[in-house]
Order: C-alpha cells, then structure tokens, then sequence
C-alpha cells in the first residue's frame, strides 16, 4: 500500500514538470512569431513553418526528459519505498518490544497496587473495627451513665414533684382552714350583729313600751285628778268613782280593782289610749 502510493506521487511530479518545461517553450515560439510578424510580412510563412518544426522538436525533447525524470522518479521511489518497509518493520518491532516490557511493568505496578491496597483495606479495616469497639464502648458507658443520671434526676423530679404536690396540698387545706375560719368569725360577727341590733331593738321597744307606759300611767292619773281628786268613791248624780264612770258601766261592783278596769276598758274602747284621752278632755273638758 504504502510503495503505490508513494509511485503515484512520484507520476503526479513528473507530469507537473513536464507541464511546466512546455509551457515557456510555447510562450517563446509565439513571442518570436509575433516580433517577426510585425517585422516582416512578406517571410511570415517561412518562419511560421520553421517555428513550429522547432516547438516539435522542443516538445519532443521535453517528452524524452519527462521520461527519464519519471523514470529516476520511479528507481528513486523504489529505493525508498524498500528503505521505508525496512525501517517501518524495525519500528513496529521496537515498538512490540516496548509495548511488551511497559505491559509488564504495568502489569507488576498493577498487581503492587492491588497488593498495597489490600493492606491498606486490610489496615483500614482493623482501625475501623478498633474505633467501632472503642466508640461502642464509649457510647454504652454514655449512655449508662446517661441511663442513670435520668433515673436519678427523675427519682429527684418526683421527689420535687411529691414535696411541691404536699405543699400545694398544705397551703390548700391552710388556705380552706383560713377561709372557713373568717366564714365562721364573718358569721359569729353578723350573727352578734343581728343579735346586738336585736337587743337594741328589744330594748328601745322596751323603752318605747315603758315610756308608753309611764305616758299612759300619767295621762290616766292626770284625767283621775281632774275627774275626782283621785278619790274612788267620789259621787256626781250618776257618775261614781275614781274616774266617774256611769254607775251603770260598773255593774253594782264599785271596788277599786273593777274601777280600774272598767275605766281602762272604756277609755282603750273608746279613745285607744290614756293620752288621747287626755287630749280630747283637753279639747273638750270630757272624755
């Protein structure tokens, strides 16, 4: 593959230069005719007929040096090729050769590697199992520790919570004994209140009554002094007594006892007291 593709570059070459060797060759035949032309017009034919003998005579020699180029081109191209083959065989068997020894080195790096990585999975791994152990270890002391602590601020918890709940309950019943204590003084003070206002009624009744009383004592005793003199068996036509009562209103009983009822029972029956009756005898000079 590689020698016909270095022949065809070889052909493409010596075509190239044949391209170029008759191209001035042309350029010069036609330059020379156009002088002589201008010249000249009467020797146009001859020249035109020597000129092109000579462009046949140039392109032939270009022919045969395109010939002998190629061919050197092509014993060139030869050479190289076999030079080429020979080298590349050489390379591509360094190359193998090198291919060989850095797949064993590699190779023994890779299997050093392997080797160095599983002492350190291995070495990895006893840490890891250590650090488990002393971690696990640490964390069940913590968590003893911390077990117990708990127990023991709960049991202190209680504790605090037994004592508050006692003294909750304490203060309560002190608070009830208290309370019930100033209910039974509040109710001992209104009952002596009302008792007290009693009293002072009953007494200012009992004042009032005997002040009624003694009103009534003196109205009476007042009419009897204008009435008789106070004299019980004082006589005027049909009148007798103490408070001249009619005779009739006596019922033939003329002692003192029946006098004083019966002027009581006439005056309360008439008049509702002593001292009304004292007032209409006032107004009146009767009762």
């Amino acid at each position: 593959m590689t020698f016909k593709h270095n022949f065809k570059k070889v052909l493409s070459a010596t075509a190239f230069a044949a391209a170029l060797v008759v191209a001035p060759a042309a350029n010069v035949s036609a330059a020379t005719n156009d002088a002589s032309s201008t010249q000249q017009s009467a020797t146009a034919t001859s020249q035109d007929q020597q000129a092109s003998q000579d462009q046949a005579a140039s392109q032939s020699s270009a022919a045969n040096q395109s010939s002998a180029t190629a061919a050197s081109a092509s014993a060139s191209t030869s050479t190289s090729s076999a030079t080429s083959t020979s080298t590349v065989k050489k390379t591509t068997k360094k190359a193998k050769k090198t291919t060989k020894k850095s797949k064993k080195k590699t190779s023994k790096k890779k299997a050093v590697k392997k080797v160095a990585k599983k002492t350190t999975k291995k070495k990895a791994t006893k840490k890891a199992k250590k650090t488990s152990k002393k971690s696990t270890k640490k964390t069940t002391k913590a968590a003893t520790a911390a077990v117990t602590a708990s127990a023991g601020q709960s049991q202190a918890t209680d504790q605090q919570d037994d004592a508050a709940k006692k003294a909750a309950e304490a203060a309560a019943k002190k608070a009830a004994a208290k309370k019930a204590a100033a209910k039974k003084k509040a109710a001992a003070k209104k009952k002596a209140a009302a008792k007290k206002k009693a009293a002072a009624k009953k007494k200012a009744a009992a004042k009032k009554k005997a002040a009624k009383k003694s009103a009534e004592k003196a109205a009476k005793y007042w009419i009897a002094m204008r009435e008789s003199g106070g004299s019980y068996t004082a006589r005027n036509g049909s009148c007798y007594g103490r408070y001249q009562l009619l005779i009739s209103y006596l019922g033939g009983d003329l002692s003192k006892k029946n006098q004083e009822r019966t002027a009581d029972r006439y005056v309360y029956g008439r008049y509702g007291s002593w001292v009304n009756a004292k007032r209409f005898w006032l107004a009146h000079n009767w009762y």
